[in-house]
This record gives structure tokens, sequence and C-alpha cells, in this order.
């Protein structure tokens, strides 16, 4: 798999994890709008890489294992809201 990929080739997988990454909490009950704004700015911000977003996924995981499924469960649910038609492989 590239360490590049197109923004518009990812799944649902894969923009659940950028947004498990960016500042948005579920307890903000984000508009559609808001998280495709977040997951642009946190892909912007690792700058495509895939690497660094699996690697800040990893660290937040790490720091916070009590958290880490009901937050990965939310940003899954919360990606397929904001981006319906989305498939969870590519």
């Amino acid at each position: 798999m590239s360490t590049m990929p197109s923004f518009t080739s990812m799944n649902a997988s894969d923009l659940a994890e950028i947004l498990f990454t960016s500042p948005l909490q579920e307890s903000d009950r984000p508009s559609a709008e808001q998280v495709r704004t977040a997951i642009n700015d946190r892909f912007g911000a690792c700058r495509g890489d895939i690497s660094r977003w699996i690697a800040a996924v990893a660290q937040e995981a790490g720091d916070h294992p009590d958290t880490y499924l009901p937050r990965m469960r939310w940003a899954l649910t919360t990606v397929y809201a904001a981006y319906p038609g989305l498939t969870t492989a590519a």
C-alpha cells in the first residue's frame, strides 16, 4: 500500500482513523461539515502520509487504552454519517 494515498481513494476506516486523531469529541456533537473539516485538517497536517496518521492512532491508543474502542466506534459511525455511501474497504 502506498504511503501517500489520494484523499478521494480512502475508505470509511481510513477516514475514521484520521478523525480519531482529531480534537473533535463525541460530546461536541459535531456536524457533518465539522467532521469533514476536521478530517481535511488532520489529513493536511499528516501531509497525506499514512504512517503519520497510523502513528498518531497508535499514540492515542497507547495513551488512552480505556477509551480507544469507544472512540474508534464513534469515529467510524460519525464518518458514515458525514460521508454517505462510503465502504469499509477500498
